[in-house]
């Protein structure tokens, strides 16, 4: 398939898939970025959405410098004025300086490319992109938790867990900081949509993450 023929089928498959749903997830990354999210990711930081989407993540994010990286040309009409688009294919090399990125933030993309080795020359580029020091932020579902239902999703290709994760990280050449197998509910694209002001407290009350969690965070530094 053509780089312009998966993005085509990209804009297809979001448009049915998050149809009605974009505000409620904006109030929800609006949450997350500002209460979780920001520890990791300081004012000054010029920081890369990989697999931006909708650009929930990048548009809510306080940064001195945002780029968003994804091949959806409908992420044209979602990134804000202050968001750097980059309409490219992560698995080639990103059109971005060597060490200019301090932070490379991804959340439920990585499973959506086609294989492993497409894994793992994303992590290249990324490591490659990022400043000594610089880290990536990995979120996105744990096939140990989430099981057959992994599946429902027809363009998932890659099962990931913390460890696999980790894993790919670690053979990339960073160093893993952190590796959370229990983090938030699995989706926010379908089924009940739980009041956003519960969020707060639910990132607040890490216990509770070992009963509803199903997506794993993961933090890995370059040294």
């Amino acid at each position: 398939m053509s780089e312009q023929a998966n993005a085509e089928e990209l804009k297809r498959l979001y448009e049915e898939r998050f149809s009605g749903r974009t505000e409620y997830r904006n109030e929800v990354w609006k949450i997350l970025t500002s209460e979780f999210f920001s520890k990791w990711i300081p004012p000054t930081a010029t920081v890369l959405d990989l697999g931006a989407g909708y650009c929930e993540f990048i548009n809510n994010v306080s940064a001195q410098k945002k780029l968003a990286l994804d091949l959806n040309p409908d992420a044209k009409e979602q990134a804000n004025n202050d968001v750097e688009l980059i309409l490219h294919d992560c698995s080639t090399p990103w059109p971005v300086p060597d060490g200019s990125i301090d932070v490379v933030f991804t959340s439920n993309f990585l499973e959506h490319l086609f294989d492993k080795a497409t894994v793992v020359q994303t992590t290249k580029q990324a490591f490659r992109a990022l400043k000594p020091g610089g880290r990536m932020l990995c979120l996105g579902p744990n096939v140990r938790f989430v099981g057959g239902a992994y599946w429902d999703y027809f363009d998932h290709h890659v099962a990931l867990t913390e460890r696999s994760m980790s894993e790919v990280l670690e053979q990339a050449g960073f160093v893993v900081e952190e590796a959370i197998d229990r983090f938030l509910p699995y989706s926010m694209s379908e089924g009940r949509q739980p009041p956003v002001a519960a969020l707060s407290w639910y990132l607040k009350l890490r216990p509770a993450w070992r009963f509803v969690g199903k997506q794993f965070f993961v933090v890995a530094r370059k040294n």
